[in-house]
């Protein structure tokens, strides 16, 4: 579940200039802490009281794993800006001026179109099935509640719940449909694309870049893995 943060990053090669939305997933990143203290701690101590080939295997096996364990959950993030959508994938880096963006698709997965028809997900926002059946529960709730409380006058007392859900906070229909945190850092970025869409600033070129600092150290890592493995 993604959620956004509105300060601006720092201004660099992979990052747009102007103060944008940031969205990633805190389960992700609590996951990718997690690994690398995991990998941390063994490769280190096969380092430090190995034998043999074994140091050298674990500091290969280190250079090969943290590279991917960083892309696939510390670096997926989505900066919404007023020119264009910066998407950091765990790989690639795809900057979309919010003129050539086509569509900003929900379904098994989030998925930004570009108008060639080319598709880049959004893993930074990914979709939660059990947080959107949740939100459905709530929102039959809210209607169930809603419905109580006109039969009973507009008062508490309808149905014995003094106006208040089973969440433990008072229900109204200014609260709005229940929606999935995914699905709602959707909507907003869909509302920024129809608003920002025709703007003259908003035009460009979509560009996509490899990330090779990631990629270089993973096959580096993986080829020394080999050999070594080869060599017995």
């Amino acid at each position: 579940m993604s959620t956004p943060d509105h300060q601006s990053p720092k201004p660099d090669a992979s990052r747009p200039e102007s103060k944008d939305r940031v969205y990633r997933s805190p389960a992700g990143v609590a996951g990718g802490v997690l690994l690398l203290a995991l990998v941390g701690w063994l490769g280190i101590d096969a380092i430090v009281t190995g034998e043999g080939r074994t140091p050298w295997l674990a500091l290969a096996a280190m250079l090969f794993v943290v590279p991917l364990f960083v892309a696939f959950t510390l670096r997926p993030a989505v900066y919404a800006g007023a020119d264009r959508l910066h998407v950091r994938n765990p790989l690639r880096v795809i900057t979309l001026p919010w003129g050539q963006v086509s569509a900003l698709r929900s379904g098994y997965s989030n998925e930004v179109v570009d108008t060639d028809g080319r598709k880049f997900q959004l893993w930074a926002v990914p979709v939660s099935l059990r947080g959107r059946k949740k939100a459905a529960q709530r929102q039959a709730r809210q209607a169930a509640e809603a419905s109580g409380k006109r039969r009973g006058g507009g008062g508490g007392g309808g149905l014995g719940f003094g106006g208040f859900g089973s969440l433990g906070g008072p229900v109204s229909e200014s609260d709005g449909p229940a929606r999935a945190e995914a699905d709602r850092v959707m909507d907003e970025l869909r509302e920024l694309f129809e608003a920002r869409r025709e703007a003259g600033s908003a035009q460009g070129e979509v560009t996509v870049r490899w990330a090779y600092e990631l990629v270089a150290p993973a096959v580096a890592g993986a080829v020394l893995v080999g050999v070594l493995l080869a060599l017995g």
